[in-house]
């Protein structure tokens, strides 16, 4: 699709959405709306009702996804689990259900991947303890490595929870914080247009990038490929709902984890 057909797609607004389906833990009696003719797999069919048998009584938590993780040395391709292992992909394509914005805080230099960090935020406003990560001393610019550089020493994320065509479970692609504001300034081009941003197909490429002190590292790119029809918008924003009051129901202490 050329540039100009995909921004005047994008410039109309959505017509016909149904209301956003109400909170819920618990899948209802009656099935989300599907949509019989969409490419995801999960739109089309009684997900949720799926991920709830399978898992019983166990909590959905964000330990339980596969994670992509921001690639090291300004690598510009993803590595993403799968059953046979780790696949290399240098897109990633789909649905963006939802994010989050995490933050943690280390006091070791280099903490080790899995170890929990002493501080952690949801959404990197209120700590954990309750306290305002604005008014933080590690949340100022050149806290970290004793003020070596310029970075904070709490680390910040976001999260995205990216639903692709063959899977109903999404895969969390963690962007860092030197990626962060180009992911809003992606969701706010998309708030212009009014368009969910449930409401495209997103895909997510690598560009690298050096530091100012000439360390490479990889920037995320975002672009919107296409608009999902008002039926499929809908489907998706009842579907990423529902799955996001499961994924908060579930106690979880820390979301954000060092690489």
């Amino acid at each position: 699709m050329s540039t100009a057909a995909l921004k005047n797609r994008m410039n109309g607004k959505l017509q016909g959405q149904t209301d956003p389906v109400e909170n819920s833990v618990t899948v209802p009696e009656t099935a989300l709306t599907t949509v019989s003719d969409s490419d995801y797999i999960a739109l089309k069919s009684d997900a949720l009702s799926i991920i709830n048998e399978n898992l019983k009584n166990q909590q959905l938590s964000p330990a339980l996804f596969d994670v992509v993780k921001s690639p090291s040395g300004g690598a510009t391709v993803f590595a993403v689990p799968s059953l046979t292992g780790e696949d290399v992909e240098k897109e990633l394509t789909g649905i963006i259900l939802d994010y989050t914005t995490p933050r943690a805080y280390w006091d070791t230099p280099d903490p080790i991947e899995g170890q929990a960090p002493n501080c952690w935020s949801k959404d990197s406003v209120i700590s954990h303890e309750g306290n305002a990560c604005a008014q933080c001393q590690f949340n100022d610019f050149g806290s970290k490595n004793g003020g070596e550089t310029n970075a904070k020493a709490c680390k910040e994320q976001v999260a995205l929870y990216l639903l692709r065509p063959d899977n109903i479970m999404p895969i969390i692609v963690r962007v860092p914080v030197t990626s962060k504001l180009l992911f809003f300034k992606y969701t706010t081009r998309l708030t212009g247009s009014l368009i969910p941003l449930c409401g495209v197909v997103t895909k997510i490429t690598l560009e690298k990038a050096t530091s100012k002190t000439g360390k490479p590292y990889a920037l995320y790119n975002f672009e919107a490929v296409r608009q999902l029809n008002p039926e499929e918008t809908a489907t998706a924003r009842g579907f990423g709902q529902k799955f996001m009051d499961i994924m908060n129901a579930a106690d979880v202490s820390v979301i954000a984890e060092a690489e």
